[in-house]
């Protein structure tokens, strides 16, 4: 292991326009659950209320969709960046880290303090609820003080359409703008990190596969083994926190 990471160290030091590929393994390192996780949120819920049609289409599936997703918010809004976070912010310091393109909704990376127009959410963040009607944008915390006041689901109170945390949801479209800006991103670094990602979910998986075909190094460091792995000039599985601060 200790070969891997002098490897990666040096990957590091001598690339200058490194795009690093997050998912729910650096934040599971922050007390948040893999959905996927045993005692995560589908162990305790039915993925199938939670498509953009039965949303669209059911009240009841609204209901137990923001029951989930309030009790889900808790944990994300107490949770704190971790050193891995910080290892990050530190290389973004040093002026090699183009952006981060993270698979996570849960706005650890601005809260380790990157600058915002580094960070790509290609699934949205938990932090903001949209109006599939009209558009309109809520910053969580109100809508959540509604919910708690007995309003249930919540409706835009601009236009009374349907209230959803501006997250993908299964059956949604990716945000074409972050998708284009993470593909242009990979196609042009030297160095693509991915942390704490299975690489399984398409398309987002799609981002480190456009850095490695397009020439860039490639760092895995996940809990466990990616399809990518055979492509990978390093892959180490163990603790993403430990691993990223001894790289960085």
């Amino acid at each position: 292991m200790e070969q891997m990471i002098l490897k990666g160290a040096e990957l590091i030091r001598s690339s200058k326009n490194i795009l690093v590929f997050t998912g729910a393994g650096i934040s599971t390192e922050s007390g948040i659950p893999d959905f996927r996780s045993p005692g995560g949120i589908w162990s305790r819920y039915n993925p199938s209320d939670f498509y953009l049609d039965n949303i669209i289409s059911s009240e009841s599936s609204r209901i137990k969709y923001w029951q989930m997703s309030c009790e889900y918010y808790q944990v994300m809004k107490k949770a704190l960046p971790n050193p891995a976070h910080l290892a990050l912010k530190r290389l973004e310091d040093t002026g090699r880290l183009s952006a981060i393109v993270t698979q996570n909704i849960d706005r650890l990376h601005h809260r380790a303090g990157h600058s915002p127009d580094r960070i790509i959410e290609i699934h949205g963040t938990a932090f903001l609820v949209s109006c599939l009607s009209c558009g309109e944008i809520y910053e969580r915390d109100e809508i959540e003080e509604r919910i708690s006041t007995g309003e249930m689901p919540p409706y835009c109170g601009k236009c009374s359409g349907i209230l959803k945390p501006a997250t993908i949801s299964f059956g949604q479209a990716m945000p074409e703008k972050e998708m284009n800006e993470a593909i242009m991103l990979a196609m042009q670094c030297d160095l693509c990190i991915v942390l704490g990602s299975s690489l399984v979910v398409y398309p987002a998986a799609s981002i480190p596969e456009y850095a490695v075909d397009s020439g860039a190094g490639l760092i895995i460091i996940n809990r466990d083994g990616t399809p990518l792995d055979h492509k990978a000039d390093v892959v180490v599985n163990d603790s993403i926190s430990k691993i990223m601060q001894a790289m960085v």
